[in-house]
């Protein structure tokens, strides 16, 4: 393999789609992968948040190895056993009621979407609107591109489609001058992780959701990136005291295997059969991937180890910030962290830690983001932290 120039036939065959790191990975296993040269990377990246339990954990694997030997694929049409005990597991760990499987955060948030309008025609006099705040991000479809408050991600596409009010982020008099007669729901991250790691100040999921319950309107959280104990519990919604009415999960949900949910409060499940549907959303392999994952998460209370690696984590890096100039300050819960920089130099500190054997994201030009599998311990922390303090010595 190593002989092959794979940037240059993914050049030649691939969509101009990503701005990739060079590197081409090939193996991995718990926190560490293997490029196609056999050199070794310490992976602070996660799949974007995604590798809940690292790279080929054994729990995982048997899971697939098990189901694919089993039954891979029917379809909606007929009951599936893995598919009921993931539902199962999700609602009696969450404060929701019922759940929708897709294959994508960008099939969970457009569900959500499209729950909260059938809910708004049948309970809200045709209302369709739905309020999001800016630098959101919510996925790469079109409606999605149009909940998504970011000019740059909407001017390629418009016109963009109909039905999406985006008003400023961490302010809940804007979101109270965006409601109107129109308005169903709101829908926000709790953390919002393709920003940059923004935390909206303590009371203002809060705010948002006394708002929508006195306007009669629904709260959509979208955790698909803070969702599955990422941020030090289950669910990012149980450190700020409220309950959302419908939640989009993806990412972390299955450890890698493409998955996406849509969970509802009863009193927003206005779905009737027929309102929303997909091919391979739900099938048994998937779900058995997740039904894994979770039930490891629980059992094992991974969300605890997160909140003591995060906190270890967020203190390293606050050294470095004491320790050198270049650094501004870090942002995070649990181990979703980011750490900004006076300058917009991330692009190029992500290809010297990549040089020293160290994978992480620049999110922003100015930002890095740190989003490992969920199980990282303190000493792989340390480590990074050992690399990332080497790298910043050379500027």
């Amino acid at each position: 393999m190593s002989e092959t120039n794979w940037p240059e036939l993914e050049s030649q065959l691939y969509l101009r789609t990503f701005k990739r790191v060079p590197v081409t990975l090939v193996r991995g296993r718990g926190v560490r992968v293997w490029d196609d040269k056999g050199t070794e990377y310490l992976d602070m990246v996660g799949g974007w948040a995604v590798d809940t339990l690292g790279h080929c954990h054994p729990v995982l694997v048997e899971a697939i190895e098990r189901q694919a030997r089993t039954l891979i694929h029917t379809s909606n049409q007929f009951y599936t056993v893995p598919q009921l005990e993931l539902a199962e597991i999700l609602i009696q760990n969450s404060c929701m009621d019922r759940v929708f499987f897709g294959n994508s955060g960008a099939e969970a948030t457009e569900g959500a979407v499209k729950l909260a309008r059938r809910y708004g025609r049948v309970h809200l006099n045709g209302a369709y609107e739905v309020i999001t705040v800016g630098n959101s991000f919510h996925g790469r479809t079109l409606a999605m591109t149009a909940a998504t408050a970011q000019p740059k991600f909407q001017e390629p596409y418009l016109p963009m489609p109909l039905g999406f009010v985006n008003v400023e982020w961490d302010d809940v008099e804007a979101i109270k001058a965006g409601t109107s007669d129109k308005t169903c729901a709101v829908m926000l991250e709790p953390i919002q992780g393709e920003a940059g790691v923004r935390i909206p100040h303590e009371s203002y999921l809060r705010e948002v959701r006394e708002w929508c319950d006195e306007k009669g309107i629904l709260l959509i959280l979208d955790e698909i990136q803070t969702g599955v104990a990422r941020t030090g519990t289950l669910f990012a919604y149980e450190q700020y005291g409220v309950e959302p009415d419908i939640m989009a999960l993806a990412k972390g949900l299955a450890s890698g295997v493409p998955i996406g949910a849509v969970l509802a409060k009863e009193s927003a499940s206005a779905f009737s059969p027929g309102d929303h549907g997909g091919t391979f959303g739900g099938n048994p392999l998937a779900c058995a991937a997740g039904y894994a994952v979770m039930k490891y998460v629980v059992e094992n209370d991974l969300a605890a180890h997160v909140k003591q690696a995060g906190a270890h984590f967020l203190k390293q890096l606050d050294e470095v910030v004491a320790d050198f100039p270049l650094a501004k300050e870090t942002r995070g819960r649990g181990l979703l962290i980011a750490l900004e920089l006076h300058e917009d130099i991330a692009p190029d500190v992500v290809l010297r830690c990549l040089q020293h054997g160290l994978l992480i994201n620049g999110v922003k030009p100015n930002t890095l983001r740190f989003m490992p599998p969920l199980i990282t311990s303190n000493d792989e922390i340390d480590e990074a932290i050992d690399i990332l303090r080497t790298v910043l010595s050379s500027y």
